[in-house]
């Protein structure tokens, strides 16, 4: 029986992980977004408006200066979804800022939004943004140590072998107006020029090293973050390299900063240990084990062209299951292939006990598109009289939700939906 037929008939049927809910796969017709995405989808409820803010901003040597980051708004989820490209806005962004001044610099792609619940009227968010630079745009400060070394070994990037590697960090921004101007508060996680993998041990062109692609929910007091892991887990020595040890440091990981701290983040997330989240939000901590990729099941480090590890996490708390859930890629070769998209559980609604924050179940595959590269999955909530009383977004969601993918091949690239996902108890 042809793979795609056998994949088809699999989805009417429920899937279950031992350690997790089932699940299953309903095809529905399909949804192609009309904006340009890159990124997870950050949104909101502001008053009776449901908005979002996909997209890219910024300069960028590579690709050049973008203004493609929107927002888009409507009575419900399905209907924004669905908005045509002329109901995209620009909203105001903060710009960037010469080499050498404190600012913004390089691209950004909003993943995530904070809303303040001190605000009664829902217009205050705090985005959290995915940053990319490279040593052209962010050139080594001796004094900061923040910066990138120009170096000969710098690994390639995506547009070719002159072409050079980005460097993701994460960082946040405020609005007072939901989400129609930002005002831009600095790099919360970041990896130095000493974690920087080089040639000619990189060479999956993808990035030099870095922190990127988060998702963020709030538990307790605290805003947590899961992002990719992409740098080497202590001082990168072409002499000393070991690629089982970078990969040990590697993929997906979790800080946290305080709700209070957002107002002035710089220096105040702190990455987990092993045990407890005390590592500075400059350094290097300690991945999700259960989320990690075992070598002898083709696990890898980020740097390898054959690659090996989940990335790109979209995190949400799910209602009817009383958990948490992690949908998330898997980088199988260069330039982030990777045709097969997961799912992991984490039953435990504080985050801030003991380890609860990384008992996730081990990734069970979700979907796979055979021919394409799939990035950012993310569920979103339906248009049904629950979902929109109860203000769902990507990040609190119920019973059914929307499957969203960035699907990506030669002449077929988009953000799109053909499934909804079920769980059950």
């Amino acid at each position: 029986m042809p793979f795609l037929i056998i994949l088809t008939w699999l989805t009417h049927f429920f899937f279950q992980e031992p350690q997790g809910p089932k699940f299953k796969l309903i095809p529905v017709p399909k949804v192609s977004f009309n904006s340009f995405v890159d990124c997870n989808m950050a949104e909101a409820w502001v008053a009776d408006t449901f908005r979002i803010f996909p997209g890219k901003y910024g300069e960028d040597p590579l690709w050049g200066y973008s203004k493609n980051l929107k927002y888009s708004d409507g009575p419900n989820a399905n209907q924004v979804f669905k908005n045509a490209a002329e109901q995209f806005h620009d909203p105001s962004m903060p710009l960037n800022v010469p080499v050498g001044q404190k600012g913004l610099h390089g691209a950004v792609w909003f993943e995530t939004v904070y809303q303040d619940k001190q605000d009664k009227s829902g217009h205050t968010l705090y985005a959290l943004y995915h940053n990319e630079n490279y040593p052209i745009t962010l050139p080594y400060d001796p004094k900061t140590k923040e910066g990138y070394t120009n170096s000969k070994l710098w690994p390639q990037g995506l547009t070719g072998p002159e072409s050079p590697a980005a460097v993701c960090r994460i960082g946040i921004m405020k609005s007072i107006d939901g989400g129609k101007s930002w005002d831009n508060k600095g790099i919360i996680l970041e990896d130095l020029d000493p974690r920087m993998i080089l040639k000619p041990h990189n060479t999956s062109n993808t990035f030099a090293g870095g922190v990127g692609d988060p998702s963020a929910i709030a538990s307790g007091d605290y805003l947590y973050i899961f992002y990719g892991e992409y740098g080497y887990p202590g001082v990168y020595d072409a002499k000393t390299y070991d690629p089982i040890k970078e990969a040990s440091g590697q993929c997906i990981s979790i800080a946290r900063i305080a709700l209070k701290d957002l107002d002035n983040p710089i220096g105040k997330a702190k990455r987990w240990d092993g045990k407890a989240f005390t590592i500075a939000h400059n350094s290097f901590g300690k991945p999700v084990a259960s989320l990690q990729i075992a070598p002898s099941e083709g696990g890898g480090a980020a740097s390898s062209p054959t690659g090996g590890f989940h990335w790109g996490p979209s995190v949400s708390w799910n209602s009817y299951l009383d958990c948490w859930v992690m949908m998330m890629g898997k980088v199988e070769g260069k330039s982030w292939e990777g045709d097969k998209i997961y799912i992991s559980f984490n039953k435990n609604k504080d985050l801030g006990i003991g380890s609860n924050s990384q008992q996730w179940t081990k990734p069970v595959l979700v979907f796979q598109k055979p021919g394409y590269i799939l990035w950012y999955p993310s569920l979103q909530p339906l248009d049904t009289e629950e979902d929109i009383q109860e203000r769902r977004t990507s990040l609190k969601l119920g019973k059914r939700a929307r499957f969203f993918v960035k699907r990506i091949k030669p002449g077929d690239d988009e953000y799109a939906s053909e499934h909804i996902i079920e769980f059950e108890k």
